[in-house]
């Protein structure tokens, strides 16, 4: 473990981490990157939802815009 650093935590903080962990000897190191990994996750499923919403966009409009619609709704 040669790349190990020290880092600063308000006690507050380090009482959030504890009543995180998933098991009593999981360490500070294992919970952080875990979040890590779930904040990058959620990135990544936040990008892929807006280029679902912006490739959609086209065939929305088509569907939504359309003479048939509003015809009806004027009836």
């Amino acid at each position: 473990m040669k790349d190990v650093t020290t880092i600063q935590l308000k006690k507050s903080v380090v009482r959030k981490l504890k009543a995180i962990k998933k098991y009593p000897r999981e360490t500070y190191d294992e919970v952080i990157s875990g979040l890590i990994e779930m904040a990058e996750g959620s990135r990544r499923e936040s990008q892929y939802d807006a280029f679902i919403h912006k490739i959609q966009q086209p065939k929305m409009r088509e569907l939504w815009d359309n003479q048939e619609d509003e015809a009806w709704e004027d009836a």
